[in-house]
């Protein structure tokens, strides 16, 4: 049996807080970078170099991407060897994580405790919400996605019937990624989630973003990694572009995750990430 203490847990989580909104991923930073030479529009390269400019800056200063640092949305994949030793369990040391990380980085704290009535901030930046999955091994991975507000607003959900088939997955996904225009701060990622339940789609879609631009879904088919990139497709010709404002690069990726679904359904998830796609893990 392993055993990680709850405060290392705390103070990695808090780490986590620093290295996400610090430091884009290299992969969304390549990919920027690639998008210059394929761009059309000489006003979204420009924009594109910006990115980029930002990215460094924020990198060599020690500083926020963007003033949005988002809500923390936290994967955890906790071992069936692992033990937690200490005063906490595992959600209430993230937790406590994400509080101290937020206050000590002087990251924007963006959470109310109500969405309707009383939109009073919490001041920490909790709760996060926190996806535990129990898999075999030793290890505990904690991968922190901190999400935008901007960029969540644009997520979507569909139930479509199985005769809808793959041109009506083409038809929702690409359309609710061109109807949101510059919202999202395009250049995005889009995660597709495709089977499972309402919920699970969603979820699936989320846990879609975190997947390595350029690596294809892994089905052995190939069936999803070319509905992939046919949605790509449709999206970057639609012409919305950099920021809203024109050009081939509204998406750098479109990655997709499927579920097991019931013979009625065919739900599917559009989740959408802004270029300062962030994230971070650490294993224990």
């Amino acid at each position: 049996m392993h055993e990680v203490s709850s405060d290392l847990i705390v103070s990695e989580v808090a780490e986590l807080c620093k290295t996400a909104a610090y430091h884009l991923p290299e992969d969304v930073y390549l990919s920027l970078q690639k998008s210059i030479g394929t761009e059309k529009s000489p006003l979204a390269k420009s924009i594109l170099q910006k990115c980029i400019e930002n990215a460094d800056i924020a990198r060599k200063k020690e500083m926020p991407i963007c003033q949005d640092t988002g809500f923390a949305v936290v994967f955890v994949e906790l071992g069936d060897k692992v033990k937690i030793i200490g005063d906490k369990n595992i959600e209430e040391a993230i937790q406590e994580g994400i509080k101290q990380g937020y206050k000590q980085y002087y990251l924007r704290k963006s959470m109310v405790a109500d969405p309707l009535f009383n939109r009073k901030n919490t001041d920490d930046n909790t709760p996060a919400f926190i996806n535990l999955n129990i898999v075999k091994g030793d290890n505990l991975k904690i991968t922190l996605a901190p999400k935008g507000g901007g960029s969540e607003n644009c997520c979507a959900l569909k139930m479509l019937k199985p005769s809808d088939g793959e041109n009506g997955i083409i038809d929702f996904v690409s359309n609710a990624v061109i109807s949101v225009g510059g919202n999202p701060c395009p250049p995005v990622i889009v995660g597709v989630g495709i089977g499972g339940t309402a919920e699970k789609c969603l979820l699936a879609a989320k846990k879609a973003l975190l997947r390595p631009i350029g690596q294809a879904n892994p089905a052995p088919t190939g069936f999803y990694a070319e509905l992939e990139n046919k949605i790509l497709e449709k999206i970057n010709l639609e012409g919305s572009g950099v920021q809203g404002l024109g050009g081939n690069t509204t998406a750098l990726a479109v990655n997709i995750e499927t579920l097991p679904t019931h013979i009625a359904c065919m739900p599917v998830a559009v989740a959408i990430n802004c270029h300062a796609a962030r994230h971070a893990e650490v294993i224990l």
